[in-house]
């Protein structure tokens, strides 16, 4: 899996990373190792890694993988229809070998997305990086692995970087997102909501960012509460910039986590896919102001999407900055904030199974945008154009994926092709 460390060498860095499980014998070394490899291989949130993994296990998954980028598809087709796919014993061959051809020519797009990452694997380089940086890492199962996060399935990351967390317990949480260019009405809010939450004793989780997210994290910290901010990069990545000294005071307090490996810098899709996870974190989530097309009305579908109670505040009707909120309570996708207190108590009732938590509807994503070309665009930069090849590697989409995706931008005038690649206009 690359990288020139010897096995000891990258042994004795794994057990600084997870030194309590290693030294305890909990912990399957190369399967810890092969879920870092396909966390560096991988998108946030890719379902067909997360079902191959989930059937296969991390070790055999990503052996296969390799076996079938060098041999086709087959191969893994045959080991997923005998790892469970849904058979029964008494089929007949040809039913099974059938269903194998099926699942290996379903495997094909998910193979083209990953060919680019897995030739240059260097589980030793993110290992090195991650030691550097004084995180942890965090795996399904472990003590510190957040409640909440396996309700993502088969969306679920499968692994996670952490720094801080020591002064964490298991207890109810609030998510609180919202507009970045907030308006004052919106931080007052904000701060009255998440200091309700930490007198309750909620766990306050936001994002890190400007505005709202900004908001909450320092009135919890200002309380002498823990919260937790869940990046869009890798955990060495501290943005906003100007509000790395909060995130660097919140490892200290809480804890900051990252499903991608250090090195990532964050980008429009990545945040779009952090988002699950602060449903996911959530016992309830909280949108505060929040435009047409806010991203923190991706949270708050994914939120509904897990059956997390949502709820919204809004400013006035006339505010641009609202609307988003507006529309959320008027179809029934979020309930209203009436007191500071209300996502604190239904945080309460949800945490202790109390059946009478907020009934709210699966909210809608927000602004539509097709991911593919999110990806491809992100991967892109304004002055030197980028090759096809370095824009499948960056991207983690498929070769025929980027460039529909990168035609599809080109036609809503997102970006232009030069001789030597693409660029964002």
């Amino acid at each position: 899996m690359g990288g020139a460390t010897g096995r000891g060498g990258r042994s004795a860095v794994l057990g600084r990373l997870r030194a309590e499980a290693v030294r305890a014998g909990k912990v399957d070394e190369d399967e810890v190792l092969a879920r870092v490899a396909w966390s560096t291989v991988v998108e946030p949130g890719d379902r067909d890694a997360g079902e191959l993994v989930g059937r296969l296990g991390a070790g055999r998954s990503v052996r296969a993988v390799l076996d079938a980028l060098d041999a086709g598809p087959g191969l893994l087709g045959e080991l997923l229809v005998e790892a469970g796919l849904p058979l029964t014993d008494d089929a007949e061959d040809d039913s099974r070998a059938e269903l194998a051809r099926q699942t290996a020519a379903a495997l094909v797009p998910a193979l083209d997305r990953w060919r680019h990452r897995v030739r240059r694997l260097d589980v030793d380089a993110v290992l090195h990086a991650a030691e550097a940086v004084g995180c942890s890492l965090v795996l399904p199962g472990d003590e510190d692995w957040p409640p909440g996060i396996d309700d993502l399935g088969p969306h679920a990351p499968l692994v996670l970087w952490r720094r801080g967390g020591d002064h964490l317990d298991a207890r109810p949480a609030v998510s609180v997102v919202g507009a970045r260019a907030n308006t004052v009405l919106g931080a007052e809010a904000a701060a009255e909501v998440a200091s309700a939450a930490v007198d309750a004793g909620c766990l306050v989780v936001s994002g890190g960012a400007y505005g709202i997210d900004a908001v909450a994290h320092r009135v919890a910290l200002g309380a002498g509460a823990p919260t937790v901010a869940v990046l869009a990069g890798g955990i060495d990545q501290l943005y906003p910039a100007a509000n790395a000294p909060m995130l660097r005071t919140i490892a200290e307090r809480g804890a900051l986590f990252a499903e991608c490996p250090p090195g990532t810098r964050p980008s429009r899709w990545r945040f779009l896919a952090r988002n699950r996870l602060i449903a996911a974190m959530g016992t309830v989530s909280v949108v505060v102001e929040a435009g047409a097309r806010s991203g923190a009305l991706n949270t708050a579908h994914h939120a509904g999407q897990l059956g997390r109670p949502v709820f919204a505040v809004p400013g006035p009707y006339s505010s641009s900055a609202s609307v988003g909120c507006h529309r959320l309570v008027a179809g029934r996708r979020a309930e209203l904030v009436v007191h500071p207190r209300d996502p604190a108590d239904a945080a309460l009732r949800a945490w202790s199974g109390d059946d009478t938590a907020v009934d709210v509807e699966v909210p809608i994503a927000g602004a539509r945008v097709d991911p593919d070309v999110l990806r491809a665009v992100d991967a892109l930069g304004r002055r030197r154009p980028v090759p096809l090849d370095e824009v499948v590697r960056r991207s983690g989409l498929s070769l025929s994926d980027a460039t529909d995706a990168l035609a599809l931008a080109e036609l809503q005038g997102l970006v232009e092709r030069g001789p030597t690649g693409w660029r964002v206009v």
